[in-house]
């Protein structure tokens, strides 16, 4: 990896406190414990992101955070890259996976967003699906129907008591994802974290 090169990291989320700590929001999550590591302080910007700046295991870094709510999450990301040209191979999004049992979590890189709103914008807004992605594990619903009300009350939801006992060594885990993709690679990220990530 090339020192000149500058990568992102995107927490994706939905703004306001109604969607603070949310199972949708582990995304942001992640990128302000990245954030918190490094010593980086999150300003607005004319990009409807919030953004962080400095470097992050000797690579310039970028952290983000859209505003612009999960399902327009490409248009901050694609404006960012743009003018700070990001190659798209340099993204790292962080966000939720519904088929991921809580607790997982998976890099990969190039697929298709599996019915993820955030991911879907992203792909249609950069013109390729060829970024990299956590996704991090916040399992179904109990009640796993096709009803739609059912998984958006659960994503938009807060994480249970048994959760919240988690989520700490879960964000660290994905915080550490990110800063190993960053010194080692994609491939070398997903031969040490997808390891017990089972087959999704």
């Amino acid at each position: 990896m090339a020192d000149s090169q500058i990568y992102m990291v995107a927490g994706l989320g939905n703004p306001g406190k109604e969607y603070a700590k949310t199972r949708h929001n582990v995304g942001f999550i992640v990128v302000e414990e990245l954030s918190y590591r490094h010593q980086l302080t999150f300003n607005s910007s004319k990009f409807d992101a919030d953004i962080a700046k400095g470097n992050i295991k000797g690579n310039q870094t970028i952290l983000v955070k859209p505003q612009s709510y999960m399902n327009r999450s490409g248009f901050p990301i694609q404006k960012i890259s743009s003018y700070f040209k990001i190659e798209t191979n340099n993204i790292v999004v962080v966000h939720d996976e519904l088929d991921l049992p809580f607790g997982r979590i998976m890099v990969v890189k190039d697929r298709g967003h599996g019915g993820h709103n955030g991911i879907r914008s992203i792909i249609e807004t950069l013109g390729t699906k060829n970024f990299i992605r956590i996704r991090v594990g916040v399992g179904r619903p109990i009640a796993d129907t096709e009803d739609k009300c059912v998984v958006t009350g659960h994503v938009l939801g807060r994480f249970e008591a048994d959760e919240q006992t988690m989520l700490d060594s879960i964000v660290k885990m994905s915080a550490d994802a990110c800063q190993f993709i960053l010194s080692n690679g994609v491939q070398a990220a997903m031969n040490r974290f997808n390891t017990h990530a089972g087959q999704q």
